[in-house]
């Protein structure tokens, strides 16, 4: 049996995913996969699938086997792609988390912004000059 694939990376000129797989992707999942494949300056991220919603209830409310792992593969490719490292306290990678998905859940997170911000990268991140304030430019899409 093949193994279930629950994140999808876009970016760098390459996504996983397209605009026909909103059922799958979510709308803003499926939208920045097309925005990248079509050549639109898309930062990096990655969509964790609406599968993985539907499997966690069906699961006793745990996450499906394998897909800790498959996160953290796609946070270390995001983290190749852009030169950043999540939690360093000097240039950290900052990621927007998202719904998107197809069909709405009641009390569903919306949006998490800057992820990966702490007291100490926000010390770093005020000396370096290239930086007049925080902008978010990674998404990871649930």
């Amino acid at each position: 049996m093949a193994k279930t694939k629950f994140v999808y990376f876009f970016g760098n000129r390459e996504a996983e995913g397209n605009g026909s797989m909103k059922e799958l992707l979510g709308g803003k999942g499926a939208g920045l996969a097309e925005m990248t494949s079509i050549g639109l300056p898309v930062p990096a991220g990655f969509t964790i699938t609406t599968e993985v919603c539907d499997l966690y209830y069906k699961n006793g409310k745990k996450y499906p086997a394998g897909l800790k792992d498959e996160v953290e593969k796609y946070i270390k490719k995001l983290e190749k792609v852009t030169g950043k490292k999540l939690g360093d306290p000097a240039d950290p990678l900052l990621v927007s988390v998202r719904s998107g998905a197809s069909v709405s859940m009641p009390g569903m997170m919306e949006t998490i912004l800057n992820l990966g911000l702490t007291d100490k990268s926000v010390e770093g991140l005020a000396k370096k000059p290239e930086t007049p304030g925080l902008h978010l430019t990674h998404t990871a899409v649930l």
